[in-house]
C-alpha cells in the first residue's frame, strides 16, 4: 500500500470525491453569482435578452424573469448537494444553450453585451473571450454529469 492510499482511507476523501465536490461548488457558485444582478435588475436583463434577437418579443420579459431564478435554483441545488443528477443535467443543458447562443450571435456580427454576469449594456461585450469563458464552465458541468456515481461520494 502506498502512503497516499492510507491517508485517503483514513480521511475518507479520495481525489475523485474532492474533484466532484470542487466542481459542484464552483459551478453552483458561478450560477448563483450570475443570477444575482439579473434578479435585482430584471428590466435591464430584459434589454440584454432582447439584444440577442432570437426570441419573439412576447417571450422576452418571461425569459428575463424566469431564467435568473432558474440559475439561482440550480446553483443552490449544486452547492447544497441536493438533486445532483438533475441539477447537473439542467446546468449542462443551460450552459450548452448559452454557449450556442453566444457563438451564433458572434457569427451574426452583433455587437452586444453578453449579459452573463452583468446587466449593464456597456460591459462584457460578446467576444471570443466570453465564448471561451462561458464554454469553460461546461468542463465542471460535464464532469458532474458524467462522473462515476457508482463510487460513494464523500458527503452525499
Amino acid at each position: 500500500m502506498k502512503p497516499e492510499e492510507g491517508i485517503e482511507e483514513k480521511s475518507g476523501w479520495t481525489w475523485k470525491a474532492v474533484l466532484f465536490h470542487a466542481c459542484r461548488l464552483l459551478l453552483g457558485g458561478i450560477l448563483i453569482y450570475a443570477s444575482i444582478e439579473k434578479i435585482l435588475a430584471p428590466g435591464l436583463f430584459a434589454k440584454a435578452v432582447y439584444a440577442y434577437q432570437i426570441l419573439p418579443d412576447v417571450l422576452i420579459n418571461l425569459t428575463a424573469l424566469v431564467l435568473p431564478w432558474l440559475e439561482l435554483a440550480l446553483g443552490i441545488l449544486l452547492v447544497a448537494g441536493i438533486w445532483l443528477p438533475g441539477a447537473a443535467f439542467l446546468s449542462s443543458l443551460l450552459l450548452l444553450t448559452f454557449s450556442g447562443i453566444l457563438i451564433f450571435n458572434m457569427a451574426r456580427g452583433l455587437n452586444i453585451s453578453c449579459g452573463c454576469f452583468s446587466t449593464e449594456p456597456s460591459t462584457d461585450p460578446i467576444s471570443w473571450w466570453t465564448v471561451m469563458r462561458d464554454t469553460s464552465f461546461l468542463v465542471p458541468a460535464f464532469y458532474l454529469l458524467f462522473a462515476n456515481r457508482s463510487e460513494k461520494q464523500v458527503g452525499e
